[in-house]
């Protein structure tokens, strides 16, 4: 599992994290049913506090993207597409933003859908 965190953002880190897992989720990278790394180990390989990997452990748990086993760990749960929905639910509201400010900008909606190429 490799996080990237940014440590010179305002973002913070247990942020980063959740956003990371969700991507990998999302992504298919982390698979329903894999275990991911304690919250020990990735604190250590981020060279973060042990507290900060819980809070992002915390939050996936409750957006049941992960699922705590007591003695066993962490694992993606087996259901991830309320991860996938929010995601692109995510990146739509994204998208429409960016359509306001190129109308704020003075383009129409004609204007902008000649402007984006979708390539196959």
């Amino acid at each position: 599992m490799n996080i990237n965190i940014d440590y010179q953002t305002r973002i913070p880190i247990y942020e980063q994290i959740v956003r990371e897992i969700e991507n990998l989720v999302t992504l298919e990278i982390l698979k329903p049913g894999s275990q991911i790394m304690s919250i020990r180990d990735l604190a250590c390989s981020l060279s973060i506090n042990p507290n900060t990997v819980k809070k992002a452990y915390d939050i996936l748990e409750n957006k049941k993207i992960i699922v705590s086993k007591s003695t066993k760990g962490c694992f993606i749960a087996d259901d991830v597409t309320s991860a996938k929905n929010s995601k692109i639910n995510e990146i739509v509201s994204n998208i429409n933003e960016l359509i306001k400010a190129l109308e704020n900008l003075g383009l129409s909606k004609e204007d902008i859908l000649k402007k984006l190429v979708l390539k196959d």
